[in-house]
């Protein structure tokens, strides 16, 4: 019960709290910076709430505690803009770009000099965000650019935005003051609320962009607060009192008052260097974890963006650099099965072409049929594919309802190439073929060595498989005994490409003896584990002499990958290919190669789960362990973190949870490889 009077004490800890809050919400969205890890955070946060509770005389509009408070909304009003809300006019190419350029310098008359900011195009929900003697009053959505939606109650919940200005010495807040931005939802949160539709058996939000729109307009604001939105500023509308000569200066005026202004920002001072950002940010959009689908180019100089002016509503001085999506709707016409290298059964799509981020995808990954299931996807349905980088593109899920008589996928019975009843080990998540023989897995073996295991410059997939065909390479020694005139002799081939490519297959064979290992194919024995196998054992021999006990010794090794290993070598087939390898010059012994690598992620361990969008999970590792890094086969307390991508392994999200061990999306893998 509260009592009748607050102390001089409880005020100032109360404003104190309040002031910390804010300083650390900054330093964590703004910034991207924090000072104090989560749960410190969370103390203040409920000391805060506590201290409110006793003392509600205490408790302000622009706390922390009160971002949910507002009751549900019957509707939204409509409410004026402070100044018009205008579109942008987009170009589509350098010619259009430089189109735009000279339009601008033909009406500004004059050979001033021109600058330009750039910074990535949000794809989301504009907002207003309107602040009076500093403090958040109103919020509404673009509307028709004149008029838009009341949804204050909503953007009080996302916690990017401040709820006051930040003070800076010697600026006092404007009486009034609106600012631009653009609400989004974050890429890992849209794949969250996916998940959580999918398990409630609801229709799939189709992209982040209609799922941020539709999460500002929901009639609770703590639905809105669940869903992980966040926002990125990047103007002013009306004002008070504020005077800036550059949209660079406005940029900074606007991340020193506590706003998010996207970190990818620039100033040119040419339209060559502003063509060369659209072309970079169009290759890396898929780096962040939130959309983009283009680049917004202003003229810097507010004085020529107000002699400019606008047409219609829409500025002059401003245009959208747009990029093809990279979503888009088709049909599943089938799914087919390959069977990989260690015999695993991969589900795959054959989709109606269709055009996703300016590439025409007539095929999609599928991932398991655990996954197919979950998201409950079938032949003969309309379905959503994401087309993300280089890689293949994949199926988010079904457009629903089901195409009529559609049934669920199941996988077949029987390996779809040697007839062998397929197996789906306990704790798995994938069905595999046992047979050793099966012709699949032998060519899919050759693919792996000639790609990821070896790196064999210009001998790729295609040439493996023309190999393979024409009966000239169906096994790893005969790779090394294939001959300039054999490979000249096939069609689009010529001496000196042969000659390259033959020369590149003999330079192979000085690679590391950890890579041969892994291109074996041994079952379990990954880019990770053939690493560790050969720092341990040192050799091929100390491997093929190993007991299943000695195996254990190695680090991520459990009793069922060791009793693998032993049989696999046990095999006289498994060593006859092992003697041809070493009669061929292959090395079989650990060199320096296999020792750790010193670099800017020394000392961290991370671990690897799902299937990976960008590159495949020894990929993955590789990239880690080049800058210093070790990644292991399990999680431990001494995991730094764990790396989760489609479809992870429940036993290793289980481990980091009981750990403590942070896990982390794809986006923030690419994240650590680029710093």
């Amino acid at each position: 019960m509260a009592s009748s009077s607050v102390s001089r004490e409880e005020v100032e800890r109360a404003a104190g709290l309040r002031r910390e809050l804010e300083h650390h919400l900054y330093r964590y969205h703004v910034l991207d910076d924090p000072e104090i890890p989560d749960a410190e955070y969370d103390r203040l946060y409920d000391e805060l709430v506590a201290l409110e509770e006793v003392r509600p005389e205490l408790r302000t509009a622009d706390s922390p505690t009160q971002r949910v408070g507002a009751p549900p909304s019957e509707r939204f009003s409509k409410v004026p803009h402070l100044t018009p809300m205008g579109s942008l006019e987009k170009v589509t190419s350098q010619e259009g770009l430089e189109k735009w350029v000279h339009d601008v310098r033909k009406r500004l008359a004059s050979e001033e000099p021109l600058g330009y900011v750039t910074e990535p195009k949000i794809d989301g929900s504009a907002v207003s965000l309107v602040y009076e003697e500093g403090r958040f009053v109103r919020g509404a959505t673009r509307g028709d650019g004149q008029r838009g939606e009341d949804v204050t109650a909503n953007l009080r919940t996302i916690p990017a935005i401040p709820l006051a200005l930040r003070a800076v010495e010697g600026s006092p807040p404007p009486a009034l003051l609106e600012v631009r931005g653009e609400v989004y939802f974050p890429i890992s949160a849209f794949n969250r609320l996916n998940e959580r539709l999918l398990a409630a058996g609801s229709k799939l939000a189709p992209n982040p962009r209609n799922a941020a729109a539709g999460s500002l307009r929901q009639l609770d604001p703590g639905v809105t607060a669940s869903r992980g939105l966040s926002i990125w500023v990047y103007g002013l509308g009306y004002r008070e009192g504020v005077e800036l000569e550059t949209q660079w200066g406005v940029l900074e005026w606007l991340r020193e008052r506590g706003f998010r202004t996207n970190p990818f920002a620039e100033r040119h001072d040419s339209v060559e260097a502003v063509a060369r950002v659209c072309a970079e940010w169009e290759r890396r959009r898929i780096e962040l974890d939130y959309e983009i689908d283009g680049i917004v180019i202003k003229v810097d100089l507010l004085a020529q963006q107000g002699r400019l002016g606008a047409l219609h509503e829409r500025p002059r001085w401003a245009r959208a650099y747009k990029w093809a999506p990279m979503t888009a709707q088709t049909r599943l016409l089938k799914i087919h099965i390959r069977v990989g290298r260690t015999g695993n059964l991969n589900p795959w799509a054959q989709l109606e072409p269709v055009e996703v981020g300016g590439v025409t995808v007539k095929t999609a990954t599928l991932h398991n049929e655990d996954d197919i299931n979950r998201k409950d996807i079938r032949e003969g349905d309309a379905v959503i594919v994401q087309r993300a980088g280089d890689v293949i593109p994949q199926v988010v899920g079904p457009v629903l309802p089901h195409a009529p008589k559609t049934e669920p996928f199941r996988m077949p019975e029987r390996c779809p190439l040697c007839a062998t009843p397929i197996v789906k080990p306990e704790g798995e998540v994938m069905h595999r073929c046992p047979n050793p023989r099966c012709e699949s897995r032998g060519l899919e073996t050759l693919i792996n060595w000639v790609g990821a295991a070896m790196d064999i410059e210009g001998v790729g997939e295609q040439l493996v498989r023309r190999l393979w065909r024409e009966g000239l390479v169906t096994s790893l020694p005969a790779l090394y005994r294939l001959t300039p005139e054999q490979l000249a002799a096939l069609e689009g081939y010529g001496e000196i490409s042969a000659a390259k490519a033959i020369e590149a297959i003999r330079r192979s064979q000085e690679r590391p003896f950890f890579r041969v290992l892994y291109g074996l194919s041994i079952p379990d024995v990954g880019w990770v584990t053939a690493q560790n196998l050969a720092r341990h054992l040192g050799s091929i021999d100390g491997l093929m002499a190993a007991g299943q006990e000695e195996i254990l010794e190695v680090e991520g090794i459990g009793p069922e990958r060791a009793e693998a290993i032993v049989e696999w070598f046990s095999d006289e087939e498994n060593r006859r290919l092992v003697e041809e390898l070493r009669a061929l010059g292959l090395r079989l012994e650990a060199g320096e190669a296999e020792q750790p690598v010193e670099g800017p992620l020394s000392g961290r361990a991370y671990a690897i789960t799902g299937t990976l969008e960008r590159f495949s999970r020894d990929e993955a590792a590789a990239a880690l362990e080049a800058r210093g890094a070790k990644v292991a086969a399990g999680v431990s307390g001494k995991t730094t973190a764990l790396f989760a991508g489609e479809s992870p392994g429940a036993s290793k999200l289980a481990q980091a949870e009981r750990a403590g061990v942070p896990i982390l999306a794809e986006a923030d893998l690419l994240e650590l490889l680029r710093g």
